[in-house]
């Protein structure tokens, strides 16, 4: 696959993943990105920390900030969400 044709598909993942619900998992396996349907409701990207507590209740656990930026982890039962300040980075599904 061309470089170009490459950054394309990757700016067409990252569009889509930016668009709709996040309820998909984003793969790169071999430089191919893949989109695959998780089933779980997670936080979106840019979340605060009481909007996430708020719509999906106390996390089970919560991780101390590390670094700087301070980053924080909240464990849910099916997901983990990853934050920077009080804003979510990531949501990743538990594997089942």
């Amino acid at each position: 696959m061309h470089a170009r044709t490459l950054k394309l598909v990757s700016m067409i993942a990252a569009g889509f993943a930016l668009a709709a619900p996040t309820v998909a998992e984003t793969l790169a396996i071999d430089g191919q990105v893949a989109i695959k349907p998780s089933g779980v409701e997670t936080p979106q990207r840019g979340s605060t920390m009481t909007a996430v507590e708020a719509r999906f209740g106390v996390p089970a656990n919560k991780s101390s900030p590390v670094g700087n930026p301070p980053i924080t982890k909240w464990f849910y039962p099916n997901f983990v969400v990853v934050f920077e300040h009080d804003k979510v980075l990531h949501a990743v599904v538990s594997a089942s």
